[in-house]
């Protein structure tokens, strides 16, 4: 006769294995709305898939869904609002091997931009 506590064991192990939650990162100073503007103005979709913009397609860059569930950025930094907008305010300069351009995105701007990138959890 089979013993409960391992049909129970797997039961709790296997109901833990799905998505994580997403949690809400706070980006001090940033304005999702005014980002989801500065996206659409530097053509940001031209390369990334953004969730609650239309992509056209785009796949130059990695689609930009679930930000707040990622460990690093761009491969090579720790996932913090700090260093997401020093990764927007100069790419080249973090990773000199990135296609991505520098822009010439403002401090505020980078705000704003990860605040918006951030509220999206899909």
């Amino acid at each position: 006769m089979p013993r409960p506590f391992p049909v129970l064991l797997l039961a709790l192990l296997a109901a833990g294995c799905g998505s994580p939650e997403p949690h809400p990162v706070h980006v001090a100073g940033g304005d999702a709305q005014r980002g989801r503007e500065l996206i659409e103005r530097y053509g940001c979709v031209a390369c990334h898939s953004i969730p609650g913009l239309a992509s056209y397609g785009a796949n130059v860059g990695p689609p930009l869904v679930s930000l707040s569930q990622r460990g690093y950025l761009a491969g090579v930094l720790p996932n913090t609002p700090e260093d997401m907008v020093r990764w927007l305010r100069d790419p080249p300069g973090v990773d000199p091997r990135t296609a991505m351009p520098n822009l010439g995105v403002s401090q505020d701007e980078a705000l704003d931009i990860a605040a918006y990138l951030y509220s999206q959890h899909r």
